[in-house]
């Protein structure tokens, strides 16, 4: 009896794809800049917080006593001291902010390295500008920049508004249709950074993540000129049909992978969609099972995407993974 494409699906590994990091693990000037503010502002609330318990404590639980010229000038004193404390650090905490905004919004040079993001429901279309045009790399949910080197972010968004968030390298960035604007990263140090949308956008918001991946420049030149090839060439009768298969179907229409004559641009570019960690949006790890069961209904694991189910024949769905496995 042939297999489903359901049970095929089935078949082939799943694991869930889980990320485990601290948003206070600062890996730029930025993101140091905006951790050592939320630990002032923590440190100096908990410090009020505590003290305005212990005066109620006191005043709760103090034995009534007759009014005295005396108590009444202590108790007109202390408060008074109170208030100005609290003004000293609201100023105190309104400066340290601006301080922080200011060392943010640190214009960058002309060194930098541009980097277009546009943001859709509900995934990250992320792009690498060249000269010649035909050198763009066009990858998706996953951003790749050099250690040591400012990185200029070309924000913008097609449908609702986004935000933008890599809590280790920055702060928050709205993305408003129609308004394009820019965010700086300065990364220090190598590795895998977590990144969300960060601003309600709709039935699957929380489901709008992606990775970066800061790496050391010769690295980072190694894998943008890997991206600018074309898609590779199938090993085996397997990939081949398979890329029949994706070329006969329906993935043609919204889907890219250079050098094979698919030109789609409403949905992720799949060129070299095996080198990615992630897929769905950073859901899913980026093996056979979860490829698969994307494939055929994808709204089963993420509802409301714009990507219809693809009832496949076992055999090609199998094929259709080999081959896209293949693309790095």
């Amino acid at each position: 009896m042939r297999r489903t494409a359901w049970s095929a699906a089935l078949l082939l590994p799943f694991t869930a794809c889980r990320a485990s990091y601290s948003a206070l693990d600062t890996a730029s000037p930025e993101a140091t800049r905006i951790t050592n503010l939320h630990w002032l502002i923590l440190w100096v609330t908990g410090v009020v917080s505590l003290a305005v318990i212990a005066a109620l404590a006191i005043a709760l639980t103090r034995r009534r006593t007759a009014e005295t010229r005396a108590g009444e000038g202590r108790r007109a004193r202390a408060v008074a001291a109170a208030a100005i404390v609290s003004t000293a650090l609201l100023l105190w905490l309104l400066t340290a902010s601006v301080l922080a905004g200011r060392a943010v919004a640190t214009p960058v040079g002309p060194g930098a390295l541009r980097i277009q993001i546009v943001g859709h429901q509900w995934w990250w279309e992320v792009r690498y500008p060249a000269d010649p045009p035909s050198d763009t790399v066009i990858t998706a949910n996953e951003i790749h920049v050099p250690v040591g080197r400012a990185v200029l972010l070309e924000l913008s968004s097609t449908d609702v508004i986004h935000s933008f968030w890599v809590p280790n390298l920055n702060g928050k960035k709205d993305l408003i249709p129609g308004r394009p604007t820019r965010h700086l990263l300065r990364p220090e140090r190598t590795g895998v950074f977590e990144g969300r949308c960060a601003e309600f956008c709709g039935y699957q918001h929380a489901h709008m993540g992606f990775v970066l991946i800061a790496e050391e420049p010769d690295r980072f030149a190694t894998w943008l000129a890997s991206e600018r090839r074309p898609a590779s060439e199938p090993i085996d009768a397997a990939a081949r049909h398979g890329r029949e298969v994706f070329l006969s179907s329906a993935c043609v229409s919204c889907h890219a992978i250079r050098g094979i004559g698919a030109f789609g641009h409403k949905a992720p570019d799949l060129t070299h969609l095996a080198s990615r960690r992630t897929i769905g949006s950073a859901m899913l790890p980026n093996t056979d099972g979860p490829l698969a069961g994307w494939i055929v209904n994808s709204q089963h694991i993420k509802p409301g995407n714009h990507m219809p189910p693809n009832l496949l024949p076992a055999d090609d769905l199998l094929d259709l993974v080999s081959y896209l496995r293949g693309l790095r």
